[in-house]
């Protein structure tokens, strides 16, 4: 599904990726882990295609395609799907016009209606206990750090990407949010073949999202890549 080869990737004349080779199957979750500063999320930013981040070397492959010379819409389009850390607010945008608006871009040969929309979005909401006010209400605007991370999910979920891209998404989650969030994503795997990237510091969105392989990236590099056995040894004997 994702095949990225030799990314070497210039922030502000400073390289931040040194060469990162990794790969996803379809259907499959790989865990990147990695102290902070190591470039984990450069390297989610530099998958969408956040103009931000120079490739200077490499290649990206998705779904068997050369995406590094699309802009970051026609990626989403083709199904890559970044979950953020601090998702921004949209004040004035409610979340049903957002992804009415993203439905239609991504399925421009089908018509979506706004009142099959509204049924979906509803159903997908319940299921991640979000309060159908805050449907009618600008996207993020004034939510609670949980909330808006269950929004997150809530696009995916309408959405459905091929690829999804965790960027610590499990950071000031309590336990019941996490595990919430964490067996929907995990639901989406087994239900649609997605693929997940998930960047995270800590072993317990992992206890509840289990992932079939583990990436370590350190200073630009993936320095290590095996099994899960990888994280419970990080838990216990840290980074160095």
């Amino acid at each position: 599904m994702l095949k990225i080869q030799n990314i070497k990737v210039l922030v502000e004349e400073k390289q931040i990726l040194k060469g990162i080779d990794l790969s996803i199957k379809e259907g499959e979750v790989l865990a990147l882990m990695g102290p902070n500063g190591s470039g984990k999320s450069s390297l989610a930013s530099t998958i969408i295609g956040n103009q931000k981040y120079e490739v200077t070397e490499g290649k990206i492959n998705f779904d068997g395609e050369d995406i590094l010379s699309m802009t970051a819409d026609e990626r989403a389009n083709k199904g890559i799907y970044l979950a953020f850390q601090y998702p921004a607010a949209i004040p004035g945008v409610t979340v049903r016009e957002m992804l009415l608006a993203a439905l239609r871009a991504k399925n421009k040969e089908v018509k979506v209606s706004a009142l099959e929309l509204k049924n979906t979005v509803k159903l997908e909401a319940e299921k991640l206990h979000l309060s159908p006010e805050l449907l009618e209400r600008g996207l993020n605007d004034g939510f609670s750090g949980g909330e808006k991370k269950k929004m997150e999910i809530l696009q995916m979920r309408v959405l459905k990407p091929k690829l999804l891209i965790l960027d610590e998404i499990d950071s000031g989650l309590d336990i019941d949010a996490l595990a919430l969030i964490a067996s929907n994503v995990a639901e989406m795997v087994h239900e649609n073949k997605m693929s997940v990237l998930v960047i995270t510091h800590y072993q317990r969105i992992l206890n509840y999202l289990i992932p079939d392989s583990v990436a370590v990236m350190k200073e630009g590099k993936i320095v290590e890549q095996g099994g899960p056995e990888i994280v419970k040894r990080l838990e216990t004997c840290g980074y160095e």
